[in-house]
């Protein structure tokens, strides 16, 4: 799977929330998962995986992973993949790499979880 980070959601709206502020860990999908808008909203945990070319030939740095929120829908030509925000890419990776070799699976945070506790005497 690879990925680009071309993705700049500030100079349009994005497919799923118009011109909504979303943060900047954020990404947009192929169609191999944008299931006509179904991704949108999503969470992704993207992890850098290797470089696709010589020029930056060990691209991975930063965190382990990155946690993206799905908010726009890739143009064509981006098939199987996933485009970072600037800043979700640079998190995980070289930015000179332009592309990369990722992993990523489907996140869904732990729900808060409340505890009630009784006393008994």
């Amino acid at each position: 799977m690879r990925t680009h980070f071309h993705f700049s959601p500030l100079c349009a709206a994005s497919a799923c929330f118009g011109n909504e502020d979303e943060g900047v860990m954020i990404a947009a999908a192929s169609d191999e998962f944008w299931d006509n808008g179904g991704a949108c909203g999503k969470m992704y945990q993207v992890k850098c995986l290797s470089g696709t070319n010589q020029g930056t030939p060990f691209p991975c740095q930063g965190s382990d992973s990155v946690v993206v929120k799905i908010i726009d829908h890739c143009p064509s030509g981006c098939r199987g993949t996933i485009d970072l925000s600037q800043e979700a890419f640079a998190s995980i990776a070289d930015s000179n790499a332009g592309v990369i070799n990722i992993s990523f699976h489907q996140y869904e945070p732990y729900p808060d979880i409340y505890v009630s506790i009784f006393l008994v005497f």
